[in-house]
């Protein structure tokens, strides 16, 4: 019986981490061979890849493959380099969207409480207090509003700030202000304090803020 081929398993994150992911890989695909990539395997016969971060040049000398699955949100590393016809499916775990919008929270807290100011205080022994402006006085523009962006909206929006969120096309989602296009874009960042990115990389969204959008 012909051995099946291999599933490589490409990524640049640590060890731990790759042997991580191979162990549970394998556990709820106990009928794929999955491999992290590596000369010692051929990859003529490959149609399927299990990427993270990969390096994408890793992936140019598999001639029959047909699906790459990113265990990532972000893909736009791969779907530049690799054929029109190879699959790039990217993941979209609920629970990434929490982690990411946790995240944002924890970034916009650390800017809308001055944090970044008490520390270079703390450095020089220095205890001062500076005036508290209150999150709804506060105004953070998230830019993209796919399941990463719609998430991260609703955390600020539970937390107090004034949301305001842009896209391409128009987008409506409660308690928060959404804009799109050229002018929208350029209207929220003139009354935003806060701007966060969630946009994928793309031949649209790249050099989307330029000098002149950031002065």
């Amino acid at each position: 019986m012909r051995e099946p081929s291999v599933v490589p398993f490409v990524s640049q994150i640590s060890a731990k981490s790759r042997l991580a992911w191979l162990n549970h890989l394998r556990n709820v695909l106990p009928r794929l061979r999955i491999e992290p990539f590596g000369p010692q395997h051929d990859y003529m016969d490959t149609e399927v890849a299990i990427v993270a971060n990969p390096d994408p040049e890793q992936l140019q000398n598999m001639p029959n493959l047909k699906w790459v699955q990113s265990l990532w949100a972000g893909v736009e590393n791969l779907v530049h380099t690799l054929p029109d016809e190879v699959a790039v499916v990217r993941m979209t775990d609920p629970q990434l969207a929490k982690t990411m919008a946790e995240a944002v929270l924890t970034m916009t807290l650390y800017l809308h409480r001055d944090l970044p100011k008490y520390a270079e205080q703390q450095l020089d022994a220095v205890w001062e207090q500076h005036t508290l402006t209150l999150p709804e006085d506060r105004i953070v523009g998230i830019l993209g509003l796919g399941a990463l962006g719609r998430a991260a909206c609703g955390t600020l929006s539970l937390n107090g700030f004034d949301v305001l969120g842009w896209s391409r096309s128009l987008r409506s989602i409660p308690d928060v202000r959404c804009y799109f296009g050229d002018d929208g874009l350029a209207e929220l960042l003139s009354i935003a304090d806060i701007v966060v990115i969630l946009l994928p990389l793309t031949n649209e969204t790249k050099g989307l803020l330029d000098k002149s959008r950031l002065s």
